[in-house]
């Protein structure tokens, strides 16, 4: 099948509701309390838009928005384990498919005005000789460091490394090749920090 617009990608198990121990021991996870952090967000290309110039090649990994998998997702008529991802690369906020991971070389990239960022750290706590001030409450996540080029950012002149801030709830936690990273639109981006 070729597609002309969308991503058609096979995904096994919508939902990620077992885990294997080191031991070999297969565990079930109730997810109904939490089903959103343990919707499937990856899957295999078995089509590529060819409307659209993407750079990706069947068999890549697509990194895509859970809504795709949702309430039995956005299948491809006939099939059990393959569903259709949208993609628009002028308006980011129609686009759920997020990166890619090249099957060739191994590379992450950002697909249409999507950025991945790594998590900022900064030490929050106050320490004085006799006492410590520690946090209680979790601030909102409002930097990232970018990690990975796109053209999305270079537009910005925002480079790899660079910190980057946005506003609350602008960012979206996402597993991509194992790593947790956040998911924000490049036109989200407010500002880049300063070198110190």
């Amino acid at each position: 099948m070729k597609t002309l617009g969308v991503f058609i990608v096979k995904v096994d198990k919508p939902i990620k509701d077992t885990f294997t121990t080191k031991g070999g021991l297969e565990l079930y996870i109730d997810t109904k309390f939490n089903e959103f952090e343990y919707r499937q967000t990856a899957g295999e290309v078995l089509s590529p838009p060819l409307r659209l110039n993407t750079g990706v090649s069947v068999g890549d990994t697509l990194y895509f928005h859970h809504l795709v998998v949702v309430e039995k997702g956005q299948r491809v008529t006939g099939t059990d384990d393959q569903y259709i991802v949208k993609c628009d690369p002028t308006y980011t906020i129609g686009n759920q498919a997020i990166a890619y991971k090249s099957k060739e070389t191994g590379e992450i990239t950002p697909l249409f005005g999507w950025t991945l960022l790594r998590p900022y750290e900064q030490d929050n706590n106050e320490e004085s000789g006799l006492i410590q001030v520690v946090s209680l409450k979790e601030k909102p996540v409002t930097r990232g460091v970018v990690a990975f080029d796109c053209p999305a950012i270079q537009e910005l002149g925002i480079k790899v490394g660079d910190v980057v801030g946005f506003a609350k709830n602008m960012d979206y936690r996402v597993d991509i090749d194992g790593e947790e990273l956040y998911r924000v639109r490049a036109e989200d981006l407010l500002y880049v920090k300063n070198k110190e």
